[in-house]
């Protein structure tokens, strides 16, 4: 179970990768008409919105940038598409074809709840802002700003 654990951060980060990918590749058939999609009107609403969403959310989370605002916007679009495009044409996402939109909100609200595992611009500048910031001086007898 240690390498279960160990691997979780490189999963997580595969996971999103995939995800914020695909998604990403739905944003730009319906903005750009490419990959078998067909481009959506401009500025038509939703449609040419959510294709803004899901292209930019997608690289995005696919970069780990921004990721679980990204994440959480995406999820949110994800959860609009099933309620208000799916959900009222039958119960079930199977009966109403809101399958994808169902897992594509769940599997957003996952990446950010859990973050973005390994790999992430998040990471990176983080670390670079850690590097930056300035370290607090340890208490010493030479330095006249510290109490003793």
């Amino acid at each position: 179970m240690k390498f279960i654990e160990s691997a979780r951060p490189y999963v997580l980060a595969l996971f999103r990768i995939v995800v914020g990918l695909l998604f990403a590749c739905n944003g730009a058939a319906k903005i750009f008409g490419v990959l078998g999609g067909g481009a959506m009107p401009f500025g038509s609403w939703p449609g040419w919105y959510a294709g803004v969403i899901e292209l930019v959310g997608g690289v995005l989370v696919m970069l780990g940038l921004g990721t679980r605002i990204a994440a959480l916007v995406c999820s949110g679009e994800m959860a609009y598409a099933y309620f208000v495009v799916h959900q009222p044409k039958a119960l079930w996402p199977i009966q109403n074809d809101g399958e994808l939109s169902a897992l594509y909100s769940w599997a957003f609200l996952l990446i950010a709840v859990m973050g973005p595992g390994a790999w992430a611009l998040d990471a990176i500048s983080a670390r670079a802002r850690d590097r930056e910031r300035p370290r607090p001086q340890e208490p010493s007898e030479n330095n006249p700003l510290t109490t003793h």
